[in-house]
Formats: C-alpha cells, sequence, structure tokens
C-alpha cells in the first residue's frame, strides 16, 4: 500500500488516509509518495488535473505558487470532454486559456489502491488569482457563505447508487435489495471497495445492494458539507478503479436501463452553535427554520434543476411511478416516494432531498439545495401540506420537470435562479444544458430504429 518500507521502518503503520503538510514532506522523503495528483473537479464532478512530482508539488506550495494549471475547457466542456463554443469562461475566441490551480492543503490524502500517489483538491482560478465563479467547489461555497451569513452551519452526509455491469449487464442478476448473499464477483468488488474507502480517508457508514440488478448503494456519514462532496469525488474515482481492476464497470447514470434509477440523496441539516436547528419532538410539529427550508427546497429546485439533473437521461429517473424517485415536487414523514422527506428522529431529524440522479455533481446538487434553502429562509416561505399517502397520487403537488429542455425553460435567465446563484453561474450551465440538449435532439436512438427502421 504505496510503501516501501525496509529493516526498521516495517514497524511504521503504512499511510492511509488525510495527511497533513508535514505527514506528506516526511512521506515523500522517505520515498513513500512519488507522485501527487493535482485535481480541480469538472462541471460533471469528475477530478480533472495532472500527477505531480512529489518533490515538485512541495516545492511549489512551499514558494506560494499555484501548483499547476489546467486548460479552462474542463470548465466548459461536457462528458466526452470537447471543447463547445458559447461559454463566456473560454472558447476558440480565447484560445482555451490556462486557469491556475490552486491546492486546498486540507484535502491531501494517499490512494492505498494506487501506491505512491497522494491526492489534493484544487480551486481553479483566474490567471490573475480571482476566484472562478463558476467552479463547482466555489459555488458550494458560495451558497456555504451564505448560510453562514444566516448563522448557520451545514451537515451533509450523501447516499449514492450505482450498477456494476460486467460489459453491458450487471453483475447480478435479480433484485437483491438488502441481501447478505451476493454472487462472487460482487461480494469481493464489495469487499474491496470497503477496505479501500476508509483507506483513502472517506469513512463508509453503510453498504447494500439495492432493488435493481446488480444496483449497488453506498451511504456515508454526516459532516461538513465540502468535505462530504470532495470525499465523494474521490469515492467515485475508488469504485471506477475498484471495477476495472477486475474487468467490471461501474455506471453512474442516472436511468442505466429502462425502468431503472439510481440517485444521489442528499442527507442535509442545519446546525448553530453546535446544536442541529432541524431538532424536532415526537409528533409532527416542526421547527419554523426546517419548514421554511422545506417550503424554499419545493419553491426554488424546480428553477435549478440543470444542477442536479444535468442530462436528458437524468429525466428518465423521473418517469416510472412507485420507482423511489419522485415524480412531483412534494414533501413527507419518512416517504421515500416524496421529493423532500423528513426523516430522523429528536436532534436527528433531517431533511433527505431525493431529486438528484447518480449522475448529478455533488457540488452542484447541494449548492442548489442551499440556494433553495436560502431562498425559504430569507422570504419566510410556509410549505404546503405534507403528502400523507401516495406520494405519485399526489395531483395537487407540482410535477418535476419532464425533460432537459422544459429545466432550462425555467433556468436559464429566470429571476429566482439569478437571484440565488448569479447571472453568470446560470447562463454558464445554461450553456451546457444547451448543448447536451442539442447533441441528444440530432442523435438517432436504438429505440426510434427498433420502432420505426421497417415500419414508418
Amino acid at each position: 500500500m504505496g510503501g516501501r518500507h525496509t529493516g526498521q521502518d516495517d514497524e511504521r503503520p503504512p499511510l492511509a488516509g488525510l495527511l497533513s503538510g508535514a505527514d506528506l514532506r516526511a512521506a515523500v522523503a522517505r520515498g513513500d509518495v512519488t507522485t501527487v495528483m493535482v485535481c480541480v473537479p469538472d462541471m460533471m464532478g469528475r477530478l480533472k488535473g495532472k500527477r505531480l512530482a512529489a518533490q515538485g508539488f512541495l516545492d511549489r506550495i512551499a514558494d506560494g505558487h499555484n501548483v499547476s494549471e489546467v486548460c479552462a475547457y474542463v470548465l466548459a466542456t461536457n462528458v466526452g470532454m470537447d471543447p463547445l463554443d458559447g461559454f463566456d469562461l473560454t472558447g476558440w475566441d480565447r484560445g482555451f486559456q490556462d486557469l491556475g490551480m490552486v491546492a486546498d492543503l486540507d484535502t491531501l490524502r494517499v490512494l492505498p489502491h494506487m501506491p505512491g500517489v497522494a491526492l489534493v483538491h484544487c480551486d481553479a482560478v483566474q490567471p490573475d488569482g480571482t476566484v472562478l465563479e463558476v467552479a463547482p467547489r466555489r459555488m458550494l461555497r458560495t451558497q456555504l457563505d451564505r448560510l453562514a451569513e444566516l448563522g448557520f452551519e451545514v451537515r451533509v452526509g450523501l447516499e449514492n447508487e450505482f450498477v456494476l455491469c460486467d460489459g453491458q449487464e450487471p453483475v447480478a442478476r435479480h433484485n437483491l435489495d438488502y441481501a447478505l448473499d451476493h454472487p462472487p464477483a460482487l461480494e469481493d468488488f464489495l469487499r474491496n471497495l470497503e477496505d479501500a474507502l476508509p483507506e483513502a480517508g472517506v469513512p463508509v457508514e453503510a453498504t447494500k445492494t439495492e432493488g435493481a440488478a446488480g444496483q449497488v448503494e453506498i451511504t456515508f456519514p454526516y459532516g461538513p458539507a465540502l468535505r462530504a462532496c470532495d470525499d465523494y469525488t474521490v469515492y467515485k474515482q475508488t469504485v471506477r478503479h475498484q471495477a476495472g481492476r477486475r474487468g467490471l464497470t461501474a455506471t453512474f447514470m442516472a436511468a442505466p436501463f429502462t425502468g431503472v434509477g439510481s440517485g444521489l440523496h442528499l442527507h442535509l441539516s442545519l446546525w448553530q452553535d453546535d446544536a442541529p436547528v432541524f431538532a424536532a419532538s415526537s409528533g409532527e410539529e416542526l421547527p419554523e427554520t426546517l419548514r421554511h427550508s422545506i417550503a424554499g427546497l419545493l419553491s426554488a429546485l424546480p428553477h435549478l434543476a440543470p444542477l442536479y439533473a444535468p442530462n436528458p437521461n437524468s429525466y428518465k429517473r423521473y418517469a416510472t411511478a412507485h420507482s423511489f424517485a419522485p415524480q412531483f415536487l412534494n414533501w413527507g414523514f419518512d416517504n421515500r416516494g416524496c421529493a423532500v422527506r423528513v426523516t430522523g428522529h429528536g436532534d436527528g431529524t433531517h431533511l433527505e432531498i431525493r431529486l438528484p440522479g447518480a449522475d448529478a455533481n455533488p457540488y452542484l446538487a447541494v449548492a442548489a439545495s442551499l440556494a433553495a434553502i436560502v431562498h425559504g429562509l430569507t422570504e419566510k416561505l410556509t410549505p404546503p401540506d405534507p403528502c400523507r399517502g401516495d406520494a405519485y397520487a399526489d395531483r395537487e403537488a407540482p410535477r418535476v420537470r419532464r425533460d432537459l429542455a422544459e429545466a432550462l425553460a425555467y433556468f436559464d435567465g429566470d429571476d429566482l435562479a439569478t437571484s440565488a446563484l448569479g447571472a453568470e453561474v446560470v447562463r454558464h450551465y445554461a450553456v451546457a444544458a444547451e448543448a447536451e440538449t442539442a447533441e441528444h435532439r440530432r442523435q438517432v436512438t436504438d429505440v426510434e430504429r427498433e420502432r420505426g427502421f421497417d415500419r414508418a
């Protein structure tokens, strides 16, 4: 696991998890770490960057320099990493200039599944050092700052589903929800993932198989919001690494197969003076702050959908009733069919936001949710009555957006979205949504050929 220990060094425990700067310097001096991956989360939440010689990385941070540069198109592209027109940040008219990478040393960690390698998250900045408002980490920080001004700290626990496949087929044939006996390939993958994540500084609360064939759910414990999202990006990279080593593929599509949906559920609460402000006594009488937050989520999230449902495929997850993905913008007590679920007990009472799919960028999904909560708190909004029955039969609640084009129409230039995020951010992510919509409109699909090839 990364170290090359001999002699008396054999008594030293192997490197694992988060590192301080002093830890890294010592590890580099010993030869335990030879490479540092410097990473910027891109618009999809994937880690993009470079592998630097470890000593060179240390020299750069000691001099106070940016640790490296990254082409601006990393934050102005699509899932295929194609350079796109239309962004104010960059384009062919600006030559796709470089952005600086400022290392967040609080995120330094080793990756035991990649011997000799450390990883650090970076913030992308303009060449003159000014912040980049459209960068996902910056967008989340902006919303955390807004809530801090209102006197609140945010804690987040993420819960993600993905489907593990061998080729194009799931590794398991049946519904293994809550099962504790798994096919050998799936059992081996889960065991190694459960070992690798804590060693990479990513604590795991629970692992389980889910309701679709080959579907896995990983739940992470509560913690500071930015740390939760940083850990999540390392988690996704580790999942893909562990799957690839076994000749498997993990898909984080929101709807990888017809009738199958994978989510990224956000468990979220606000704290003040180290105490949870959503804490509720027995019964259904909710604290005022929690009521305003629910109302803000239901009011604002329909205007922010491209941040938590960024792809045309994202909306197919909402298409099937009784799929545990919401179809209506409603809320309820411990109701998994609702868009917003009040769950937990006493001091543990919190919100579960079930709209984001597995394809969502966690920074953007959490930022959108926090922006919506700020809207509810500042406007002192009141939520509708909770859904007390079948959430899929709640015809009085507004419908979740049906597709990305509809979501874009309520996002681009929208007053609420602009007030919550800023015009620069809204336009940037509108361009990305427009590009995705245009690409899918021009593509001929297998379904179209199957239904019309010899019958149209």
